[in-house]
């Protein structure tokens, strides 16, 4: 392959940081949602109806836009992206939810700032950068201060390994979506969520789940959520963000999102913010800020 050219370290324009933003507020609700379909529908089943539907709106909104199908090297980083970040990935974060708490289950997936730079490093797309390293470490810890409680107690091996997988998964097909040729963002998500949709369904279909539609109000209204906003919504944002920002700058929403879950939680269900949510927090904000946002502008990468 042909890597592009690296992006360079710079602030995001206001229009790159308000749809990060609108971003991590929805990815954060996603979590909220979540807990409201799992109790009804088994995990593979209600992955597969979140995201079956959005293929759907995808694929009809490519349809009326006249958006090319991905071609070529195009279809298969599409492929890419949905195999992984959308079949194997989702298989794995849902599977080991069955077993270890969320909170526990965030501190993992935290390392994917991490493993999102070193990718980038690999295939050339960016330059190492000390403050990068830190500023990732750096909310990597913020993420283990609000969640050490629940971290601390003893998980099961497998989960664990399920959950860096799931992640590994998630930082690669972010490096896909900037190191194979664009498409149009439509065609990008409908084909994404179509193949992984089809990696889910064989999934449960394997793991003999119960394949019914959901009959609470609550399930239904969490369903709908997961679809049109935090599937279509978040999937949408993401590519706009990550095609013009670095995909290491972009994969900081995975450490902000369970601070927006823990906000809408308290509001919602009057659960108390504690102190080590406050300093954990800050810690976060630090992190994002330096890693993200500071730096001088380094030179491209030359293209291979």
């Amino acid at each position: 392959m042909t890597a592009a050219a690296a992006v360079a370290v710079r602030p995001p324009d206001r229009l790159t940081l308000a749809a990060f933003v609108v971003l991590i507020l929805i990815g954060g609700g996603n979590g909220v949602a979540i807990r409201f379909s799992n109790q009804e529908l088994p995990p593979f089943w209600g992955a597969t109806l979140r995201i079956a539907p959005a293929a759907l709106i995808f694929t009809v909104t490519m349809l009326l836009l006249h958006a090319p199908l991905p071609r070529g090297r195009g279809l298969v980083g599409a492929l890419i992206y949905g195999v992984f970040g959308f079949g194997v990935g989702y298989a794995f974060i849902y599977w080991a939810l069955l077993t270890v708490g969320a909170g526990f289950a965030q501190v993992v997936l935290a390392l994917i700032p991490l493993l999102t730079l070193m990718f980038a490093i690999v295939h050339g797309l960016e330059r190492f950068r000390v403050r990068a390293l830190a500023g990732a470490l750096l909310a990597l810890a913020g993420i283990a201060v609000v969640f050490g409680g629940q971290a601390a107690q003893p998980v099961p091996v497998w989960p664990v390994v399920a959950l860096i997988a799931a992640g590994i998964c998630v930082a690669e097909t972010t490096i896909v979506v900037k190191w194979f040729p664009k498409s149009h963002p439509a065609a990008l998500n409908a084909v994404g969520m179509a193949s992984g949709a089809v990696i889910l369904l064989a999934i449960s279909l394997i793991a003999g789940e119960r394949w019914a539609l959901p009959t609470l109000t609550n399930t239904w209204i969490a369903l709908v959520f997961l679809i049109l906003v935090g599937s279509v919504g978040v999937f949408a944002l993401f590519v706009f963000v990550v095609r013009r920002w670095t995909a290491s700058a972009t994969s900081y929403q995975f450490v902000l999102y369970p601070f927006v879950t823990v906000a809408l939680s308290a509001a919602i269900a009057n659960e108390s913010v504690t102190g080590a949510f406050l300093l954990g927090g800050a810690l976060v904000l630090a992190g994002v800020f330096v890693g993200a946002f500071t730096g001088r502008k380094a030179s491209p990468v030359p293209q291979r």
